[in-house]
């Protein structure tokens, strides 16, 4: 009886035994593989069909821009005449217009467009330039597409008939920046701006 007891007590031991030293295979087996971490993911955003309307009143300009958007006076205390936004709601983002009455000052205006933009180096990866011209309806102009995640504004423009009329616009966003989550809709607003300087018109042109 006691020499079955003690054959039952070795088989348990080596049966844990046995046990452990798998289990330590398995342990250290899978500790030979890296772990990378999920890369971070963002909330998918809806983006609207494109639709335009026409900006089209007593402004010494006009344009086209989605009916998603909106076009409001620029309430700021430092406003001048035809300084508008164009407000996108759903992305709390808005195209800011500021307008000036050109007065043998046209360098003075392209030069403060200029600083405003070399602004953002700091914050900027890059930045890509490109002009636009438009002889037959003299619309003359400059893009500014500012890369890099904590920029304020990732696009600006300027646009002009270099006589009279001068224009800049700015994209922001009501948001901390963070243009990695928003490069889906900074692409799709600078479709928008693209249509809105293909279709820029001067009233007095």
């Amino acid at each position: 009886m006691l020499w079955t007891k003690m054959k039952i007590q070795i088989k348990s031991r080596r049966f844990f035994g046995l046990f452990f030293i798998v289990l330590m295979f398995l342990i250290v087996g899978s500790c030979k593989h890296d772990y990378y971490p999920k890369p971070r993911g963002y909330f998918r955003i809806g983006l609207p069909e494109k639709n335009y309307i026409r900006f089209d009143t007593s402004y010494p300009y006009s344009f086209e821009y989605p009916d998603y958007a909106k076009t409001v006076v620029d309430d700021d205390p430092n406003t001048e005449s035809y300084w508008i936004n164009i407000v996108f709601p759903q992305f709390k983002g808005k195209i800011h217009i500021s307008y000036k009455k050109i007065n043998n000052n046209l360098a003075e205006y392209l030069e403060d467009s200029r600083t405003l933009v070399l602004k953002h180096i700091p914050k900027a990866s890059s930045i890509a330039n490109k002009q636009y011209e438009n002889p037959e309806q003299r619309v003359f102009g400059l893009t500014y597409d500012i890369s890099g995640t904590e920029v304020a504004s990732p696009y600006q423009f300027y646009l002009t008939d270099s006589v009279k009329n001068f224009i800049r616009g700015a994209l922001y966003f009501k948001t901390v920046p963070n243009n990695d989550s928003l490069a889906p809709v900074i692409k799709f607003i600078e479709a928008d701006i693209s249509h809105m300087i293909e279709t820029f018109k001067w009233r007095d042109k």
